[in-house]
């Protein structure tokens, strides 16, 4: 399968979302899932293992994260990891034509278990538990908002927001490398820095909901 027509393909599953016309971190994201999951799929792997796999990776997150300096620097790394299986189980269904609506539905969970995965260990970490549990209402809401929209009858995705997992996956990967980094300043600024991370994870859901629940009004006015 070629470029082109994988991303045809994942613009049908994604709302008639076209990754080629996507901001540049977008469409270098889904152009690596495409040139790896396609190496994954001439291997034979099958796309639930990569959800697992990322699934798993996730819920590691939490449990590396107390450690410390070093568990959060293994937290980033962790969640990179996750992030890229995430990318790569629709790649490697695309690829393979084993694309199905329960595999989709898996992904999604799968995706917001692993969100609340990453959130649980800013608080572990510190982060106040009132802050990490909007934070995390917030982008479950995104996602909710977007999904009744779709069966209400929106045709699309509505609109690409501030807000999106790539923004999610950065946020967190940034604030659990610097946290680490601050703290050989400051032993007394690694939970600053991992609340001042969850705090634009917030803000950034807060913008998204609302761009996004403008492009719903005017899809179902």
């Amino acid at each position: 399968m070629t470029w082109d027509e994988y991303a045809t393909a994942w613009s049908g599953l994604h709302g008639g979302f076209d990754p080629r016309r996507a901001s540049p971190l977008v469409r270098g994201w889904v152009r690596g899932a495409y040139e790896i999951g396609s190496w994954l799929g001439r291997k034979g792997v099958a796309p639930v293992a990569v959800t697992l796999a990322g699934l798993l990776l996730c819920l590691a997150v939490p449990l590396a994260a107390p450690a410390g300096v070093p568990g959060l620097a293994g937290g980033a790394v962790l969640v990179l990891l996750a992030a890229a299986a995430d990318g790569l189980d629709g790649a490697v269904a695309v690829i393979t034509g084993r694309v199905t609506r329960g595999g989709f539905v898996y992904d999604s969970v799968a995706d917001r278990i692993g969100e609340a995965a990453w959130l649980a260990a800013f608080w572990l970490a510190g982060v106040p538990g009132w802050l990490v549990v909007i934070a995390g209402a917030a982008s479950w809401l995104h996602e909710y908002l977007r999904a009744r929209a779709a069966v209400a009858g929106m045709p699309d995705i509505g609109t690409v927001t501030v807000g999106e997992r790539p923004a999610r996956v950065a946020v967190t990967v940034t604030g659990l490398i610097l946290a680490p980094l601050a703290a050989f300043v400051s032993p007394g600024w690694t939970v600053p820095v991992l609340t001042v991370a969850v705090a634009i994870w917030l803000i950034l859901q807060v913008i998204g909901l609302i761009q996004l629940a403008a492009a719903v009004r005017a899809a179902l006015r």
